[in-house]
């Protein structure tokens, strides 16, 4: 449906120039307990943007609206965004009671409904910003007003680990303030759903234009439930911003409070020329003073070498660029919010993201080349019904450039030369900040410090401090390994009963089993083979194998019932073969090897005479072993008279394989 331009002349618009009384939020139709939050904030009465835009907003239409910076456009539609969500309004003590009891129903509803296996996120409210700084900056606005409702609100953007923002949806929030590049990215990974969005709130839609974002913005509303409530805030209608108002916004109330180039009336202009050898001096003074001020540069180098410049000269200055991590961003920004440092030095990156009620002077060191970053830089002084200023350093090479971008911001300003020892520079400044040597962000804002919209973290330790917490965590650990080891000795204990008693189930229920294969040490220790027995015994003993040769030979031959030479049984079957190479081995000092299921005797082959020799020898020289006696001999004769041996052989076995 075809809307209306930014018209000043509609009957729906206020010209900032108009003598109207001031509003309450109460006449203007918020609900009771978001008007008790906001007077709380010693927020009363309503800005023109704010009383221009509730009326229409609260009801549930499109709006799109225009306002400089700086005018209340945040907060002009975190009311009727948290309104319409929370839906539930409270009139006197009684109804008070009934409210509460009201939003504590609501919240068990929303635990219940997210301990489902198959939850998945779905906030009702979104809205989009361009810079990660903005979008902190409006979560800070909407969730003291959310929380009076119940309602929860997160911050989606690039730049941190996702898993913060993962668990926030997880845990129910209702409304994300979200950057589009890391919302299209968390909605590819299934972690929530835009169907149920009931309102939704485009900021700073030009900027986005210019930074590229309009078309993951038009693919996030496509996936919004075409019913939903759209509310476009933009400077200008460039850059393709029409485009989405005819496509998403059905007739949509058109508000315009001030020009998109207008100029608050509280802020006051300078512009200061200057020579580049005076340059650095002058920005130095203009930092000195003791109230909050911004120093725009053009690049991060710029504003990191300035930063540490004016921190080496005794004035704290804190930094904010694109090369600084999120956690970076924060700490710095908070340390520059609470007041621990006066000066922020700043690329054109926070000219959409700072929102300090307290700065009173913005110097812009280099003078940007779009007067809508022109704009925007000074929109950081002069809120909220506050006066400010706001300095241009030009060099004589930049004259031309600066008054042509002034004239297309529609600033009218008289250039004037100064060094830093200028009058006009002195009253500028004003009281003097006392010189800090030595300073350093770590000892006024503690690493990570108190993060937007969370709890405070906790503080940097001292070394000892650190220690000590080092050697807790370390008896935490300890004590956490012996829980461990205990833990798992009982495991095992009850896993073996477990099993004992299965066994025995087992044994009752079904077949004994085969008896288990006994080794070798066990057959050997149950052998009843009384010859085996013999055997061992002989082999133990060589002086005892004379004796029983004889003793032996003769009881064959009876057994046999022959006469002659003993080694004629070979002939006679299994047993008589075994017998003889048995007795041949304990008689001739044979070795009886045992391997698994077989006894192999190894018996000496030597001739007789060696044999002689041998026994000889012993006999001459003891009763040492017949190996011990040889070397004996050897070393007393030489080599020379070395016994040649005869190699040994495998004879047979007594059982196994034959």
């Amino acid at each position: 449906m075809p809307y209306t331009a930014f018209d000043d002349t509609a009957d729906d618009t206020l010209s900032s120039g108009e003598e109207t009384r001031p509003m309450t939020f109460g006449e203007l139709g918020v609900p009771g307990p978001i008007v008790r939050e906001l007077a709380r904030d010693d927020k009363k009465t309503a800005f023109p943007i704010q009383a221009d835009t509730l009326p229409d907003s609260l009801s549930g239409r499109d709006i799109l609206g225009r306002g400089r910076t700086g005018s209340g456009k945040t907060l002009a539609f975190s009311i009727p965004l948290v309104a319409r969500l929370g839906e539930y309004d409270s009139l006197g003590e009684l109804a008070m009671e009934e409210f509460r009891r009201e939003i504590k129903r609501r919240k068990q509803e929303k635990l219940e409904e997210r301990r489902a296996d198959d939850f998945l996120p779905h906030p009702r409210g979104l809205v989009l910003a361009p810079t990660r700084e903005l979008a902190n900056q409006i979560n800070d606005v909407i969730a003291p007003l959310a929380h009076v409702y119940g309602i929860s609100t997160t911050t989606v953007y690039g730049g941190v680990n996702q898993n913060r923002q993962v668990r926030d949806l997880r845990q129910g929030a209702d409304i994300v303030v979200a950057c589009p590049g890391r919302l299209e990215d968390l909605l590819r990974q299934k972690h929530l759903t835009l169907s149920s969005v009931e309102v939704v709130v485009i900021d700073e839609a030009d900027e986005m234009a210019d930074m590229g974002f309009l078309p993951p913005v038009k693919r996030l509303l496509e996936q919004v439930r075409p019913d939903a409530q759209h509310m476009l805030f933009s400077a200008t209608l460039d850059h393709g911003v029409d485009t989405v108002v005819e496509e998403f916004l059905k007739d949509p109330k058109v508000h315009s409070v001030d020009e998109a180039n207008a100029e608050p009336d509280l802020m006051t202009h300078h512009v200061f020329e200057t020579t580049r050898a005076d340059k650095h001096e002058l920005v130095r003074t203009l930092a000195s003073g003791a109230g909050q001020r911004i120093l725009f540069t053009r690049t991060k180098f710029q504003t990191k070498k300035l930063a540490k410049n004016l921190t080496q000269n005794g004035i704290p200055a804190a930094e904010l660029h694109g090369n600084l991590n999120q956690n970076q961003r924060d700490r710095n920004l908070a340390a520059f919010e609470s007041g621990d440092v006066h000066v922020m030095v700043a690329t054109d990156v926070a000219a959409r993201g700072i929102d300090v009620s307290g700065v009173e002077l913005v110097v812009q060191v280099e003078p940007p080349e779009d007067p809508k970053a022109f704009l925007h830089r000074s929109g950081r002084t002069a809120r909220a019904g506050r006066a400010g200023d706001v300095v241009t350093i030009v060099l004589p090479e930049q004259r031309r450039q600066t008054r042509r971008m002034l004239r297309e911001a529609g600033i009218t300003v008289k250039p004037v030369e100064v060094t830093h020892e200028s009058p006009e520079v002195i009253e500028l400044v004003g009281e003097r900040a006392p010189i800090v040597n030595d300073w350093n962000l770590d000892k006024s804002q503690p690493v990570g410090g108190k993060r937007r919209g969370g709890k405070p973290e906790t503080p940097r330790l001292s070394k000892e401090e650190r220690e000590a917490r080092a050697r807790q965590l370390e008896q935490e650990r300890n004590a956490r390994k012996k829980d461990r080891r205990r833990r798992r000795a009982a495991e095992r204990l009850e896993a073996a009963e477990r099993a004992k008693l299965d066994m025995e189930r087992q044994a009752r229920d079904e077949k004994p089993s085969k008896p288990r294969k006994q080794n070798r040490a066990e057959r050997r220790a149950g052998l009843s083979d009384r010859e085996a027995e013999r055997r061992d015994y002989l082999f133990e003993h060589p002086e005892e194998r004379r004796r029983s040769g004889g003793k032996r030979r003769q009881d064959r031959r009876q057994e046999t019932g022959k006469r002659g030479d003993w080694r004629n049984d070979t002939h006679r079957g299994a047993d008589a073969h075994s017998r003889r190479h048995d007795d041949h081995a304990g008689f001739n000092g044979g070795k009886r090897i045992h391997r698994r299921n077989e006894n192999r005797i190894i018996v000496d082959e030597r001739g007789e005479a060696a044999k002689r020799h041998e026994r000889r020898m012993q006999a001459k020289y003891g009763n040492g072993s017949a190996e011990g006696s040889q070397q004996r001999h050897t070393k007393h004769f030489g080599k020379q008279s070395k016994t040649r041996r005869a190699p040994f052989r495998m004879q047979g076995t007594r059982s196994g394989r034959r």
